[in-house]
C-alpha cells in the first residue's frame, strides 16, 4: 500500500508511525500517512532555519521559482484531481477549481514578492534634523510554519506556502492529514523548480506535531486555518510569536425583495453545496425579505432536492462525501434535532455513510445547533427578515464574522449594511463565499485576525525595518 512521507531538507523519510488514509466516498484505506516524530519537527525546522540564513534567495530569483512551481504543478494537475477526489471527496469541479485556483494564487504571490517596498520617512523636516534621510525596508521574518486543513488541500497551502516564500522565508508545512496528498505534490514541485532543499519542509501528523511545532521557539511566526477552538489553543502557546488565524465561521447571505431569482439563485446553491458545504463561507444561513420567503423557499426547495450527490468520480455528482462518516454523521444528527424542535425540511437529510444529502431547513428554532453553530456540512437554513437592521442584528448576534453576502438593488440597503454588518468581508449581489484570490480575506471576532491574499500575506510575512542615515561632515 502507498505510504506518504515527511519532506525534511529535501528528503523524504518514513515517521515514527502510521495512520490510514481513506478514501472518503467508500472509506476504504488508500494509504498509510507517516507521522513524524518530535525529533524529526526539531530536525525539519532547524534545516528551515539554516536554509534561511544560508540562502537569501533574491526577489526575482523567488519570483522565477514559483512561476517555475506553478507549471510543475499544472502538468501533475490530473494527478492532483485525482488525489483530491480520492482523499477530500472532491467531484470534479471542486477539484478542477482547486487546481485553478492554486496555480492563480502562485503567480499572484511571485508577482507581489517583486513590489515588495518600504517608504521614505520626512526625517529631515523635523527641527535639528537637517542633513538626516531615513526610509524602511520590509526583511521576512525567517521560519514561516503552516497549518492547513482538509477542505482546500491545494489552494489554502498555497495561499500559506507561496506568500511565505515569495516575501523571502522558509517554511514548515504541517497539512491535514486527512488530506495530505496535494501538500506532498507541491513542496515536490516547489523542489523541482530549484528552492533550495531546506526551504520547504512536511511533517505529517494529528494535534502532537501541531504541538512540536509550537514548541520551536526559532518560529517566527504561525498562519492557521481551522477551527476557533484549535486557533484559540495555539494562541495560548505562540507568546509574542507572530500568527495570522483564519477560524470558524456562520456565514449569512441576505436576498432583498428585489431580486432575480433566476440569477441569484444558482449562485446560491453552489455557494451552500460545493464541496460538500465545507468552506468557512458556505451559506449556512440565508436570510430573504419576507415578502418573497415563501416563493423562495419553494423554488430553492426544488433546486436543492435536484442536486446529485454521492460517488465524486461519477462527472455527474455535484455534491460528494463529508471528510468522515462520523462528521456526516454528527451533522445528520443535529438535522434531526432541530426537525424535532419544530423546524421543516424542504429538501435532504438523509445520509448513506459519509454522504449526507444537500439539505435545505425552514423554521429553525433560534437555539437549534444548525443555526447557532457552525455546521461545515451540506446544509442551509432559510430565515425570513423584515428589515436591513433585523437582518444586520441576526447576523452580528454570532460570535463569527468573516464574510457576508447581500443581493439588492437598493444603494440604501447597501449603505446600512456596510455600516451594521460585523463582518471581515461584505459582497454585494454575489454570496458569503465569492472569494476571488487576489483580495484580502480574513475574519473579526471569532473568526480570527490577519489575512490571506498574496498581497496582503506578504506584508504580515515581513517586518518592517527603520533606516536613518546622516552625512559624516554634518
Amino acid at each position: 500500500m502507498n505510504t506518504i512521507p515527511n519532506l525534511i531538507d529535501g528528503r523524504w523519510l518514513d515517521g515514527e508511525h502510521t495512520i490510514p488514509v481513506t478514501d472518503k466516498y467508500t472509506l476504504e484505506v488508500c494509504a498509510q500517512l507517516q507521522c513524524a516524530s518530535r525529533a524529526q519537527v526539531a530536525q525539519a525546522v532547524a534545516a528551515a532555519q539554516d536554509s534561511f540564513r544560508a540562502r537569501r534567495l533574491g526577489a526575482s530569483e523567488r519570483a522565477e521559482l514559483l512561476e517555475r512551481a506553478a507549471v510543475r504543478l499544472e502538468q501533475r494537475g490530473a494527478e492532483l484531481v485525482q488525489a483530491m477526489q480520492r482523499e477530500a471527496g472532491f467531484p470534479e469541479a471542486d477539484a478542477q477549481g482547486e487546481l485553478r485556483r492554486c496555480l492563480q494564487t502562485f503567480k499572484l504571490a511571485a508577482q507581489e514578492g517583486l513590489r515588495i517596498t518600504g517608504e521614505v520617512i520626512p526625517i529631515a523636516s523635523a527641527p535639528g534634523q537637517e542633513g538626516r534621510i531615513g526610509f524602511t525596508r520590509r526583511v521576512p521574518l525567517g521560519v514561516v510554519c503552516a497549518i492547513t486543513p482538509f477542505n482546500s488541500p491545494l489552494n489554502t497551502v498555497a495561499h500559506k506556502v507561496a506568500p511565505a516564500l515569495a516575501a523571502g522565508n522558509t517554511v514548515v508545512l504541517k497539512p491535514s492529514p486527512h488530506v495530505p496528498t496535494p501538500a506532498n505534490m507541491m513542496a515536490q514541485a516547489l523542489l523541482d523548480a530549484g528552492f533550495p532543499a531546506g526551504h520547504i519542509a512536511v511533517v505529517h501528523g494529528g494535534a502532537e506535531v501541531a504541538d512540536a511545532l509550537l514548541q520551536e521557539q526559532t518560529v517566527r511566526f504561525y498562519a492557521f486555518t481551522g477551527s476557533t477552538e484549535v486557533g484559540k489553543a495555539i494562541l495560548s502557546k505562540t507568546g509574542l510569536r507572530r500568527t495570522q488565524m483564519e477560524l470558524g465561521s456562520i456565514a449569512f447571505t441576505l436576498l432583498d425583495a428585489d431580486i432575480d431569482s433566476r440569477r441569484v439563485l444558482p449562485k446560491v446553491v453552489n455557494a451552500a453545496y460545493r464541496k460538500a458545504g465545507q468552506v468557512c463561507t458556505s451559506i449556512q444561513v440565508l436570510l430573504v425579505h419576507e415578502s418573497i420567503a415563501d416563493a423562495v423557499s419553494g423554488e430553492l426547495a426544488a433546486r436543492v432536492a435536484a442536486l446529485p450527490h454521492g460517488d465524486p468520480r461519477d462527472p455527474r455528482t455535484v455534491v460528494g462525501p463529508m471528510i468522515s462518516e462520523t462528521a456526516a454523521a454528527r451533522l445528520q444528527a443535529r438535522i434531526e434535532a432541530a426537525l424535532d424542535a419544530g423546524a421543516r425540511r424542504l429538501a435532504g437529510g438523509a445520509r448513506e455513510r459519509a454522504v449526507l444529502a444537500p439539505t435545505l431547513l425552514a423554521d429553525v428554532p433560534e437555539r437549534a445547533e444548525v443555526r447557532c453553530a457552525e455546521m461545515f456540512g451540506p446544509v442551509m437554513s432559510i430565515l425570513p427578515f423584515a428589515s436591513v437592521e433585523q437582518a444586520c442584528a441576526t447576523v452580528n448576534s454570532t460570535p463569527y464574522g468573516l464574510a457576508s453576502g447581500y443581493f439588492t438593488n437598493d444603494l440604501d440597503h447597501v449603505f446600512e449594511a456596510m455600516e451594521r454588518l460585523d463582518v471581515g468581508g461584505l459582497h454585494i449581489n454575489e454570496t458569503s463565499s465569492s472569494r476571488v484570490d487576489l483580495m484580502p480575506y480574513g475574519g473579526v471576532k471569532d473568526s480570527g485576525f490577519g489575512h490571506e491574499g498574496p498581497r496582503y500575506a506578504v506584508m504580515e510575512l515581513t517586518e518592517q525595518r527603520l533606516v536613518t542615515m546622516r552625512s559624516s561632515r554634518n
